[in-house]
């Protein structure tokens, strides 16, 4: 059999991008235009803990803590509501959001040797996949993913894995359950995501979490940003 290609799977917010505020705005203005009653009676705000969360298990959270009933119908209401404000904050004149340092040049290396082979590029995240897409267009780097796990498949960041590589098999066309698999994110949650599937957990702390408070959780590369960008080919890819 031959070598099987590197799978390296990204997160979005925080690792790829940054929405400077714009997906928790409309994640707390879908809140206060679909339950404006219910979160009067909480005290008139939600406070979110997003990092590293997927947007299904954050969905959960607001319900209960709302007193919702959680169901598919309540879902798919509050995720409408959360993709028209999202798409109007990215259009804003005023969004401030970017790419992460050095990431469009990683990217474009990697997909050098996805070109050749060696690697297949992919996603995982706690977006819902409608939210990534718009993400991910705005910035122009939707181009380099084909595939992906998304916050709409499971409400547990662990179990995305599995649906990841299941997508790149059929997409790629390869049996990739047991391929070199990197994951990368900027979160406690995706290593421990990555360590739930057997996988390289590199970390970058170009999001909300320190460099200090990534390294105590012990991921098997860690980078303050991926400005040196052959350095960080070199050591995701080369070991």
């Amino acid at each position: 059999m031959p070598d099987l290609p590197q799978v390296i799977l990204f997160d979005i917010d925080g690792t790829l991008l940054s929405t400077g505020g714009a997906g928790m705005k409309a994640f707390h203005s879908a809140i206060e235009n679909n339950y404006p009653s219910q979160l009067k009676k909480c005290g008139g705000s939600l406070t979110l803990d997003m990092a590293g969360s997927t947007d299904y298990g954050l969905v959960i959270e607001i319900f209960e803590a709302l007193g919702i009933e959680d169901s598919a119908t309540e879902r798919e209401s509050f995720f409408a509501q959360y993709l028209h404000c999202l798409e109007h904050n990215l259009s804003d004149p005023s969004y401030i959001g970017s790419l992460m340092p050095g990431i469009t040049e990683l990217l474009e290396r990697l997909c050098y040797e996805a070109n050749n082979g060696k690697l297949i590029l992919g996603l995982l995240t706690g977006n819902i996949a409608a939210g990534a897409a718009l993400k991910l267009k705005k910035h122009r780097v939707d181009k380099y993913f084909c595939f992906g796990a998304y916050g709409d498949d499971h409400h547990d960041r662990n179990e995305l894995g599995p649906i990841a590589l299941k997508r790149g098999g059929s997409y790629h066309e390869l049996e990739l359950a047991r391929a070199p698999v990197t994951v990368i994110g900027d979160t406690p949650k995706d290593i421990y995501c990555a360590r739930a599937m057997a996988a390289q957990a590199v970390a970058v702390s170009s999001g909300s979490i320190s460099h200090q408070e990534l390294a105590n959780y012990d991921p098997d590369v860690l980078f303050k940003d991926f400005t040196d960008y052959e350095d960080a080919y070199r050591r995701i890819c080369l070991g």
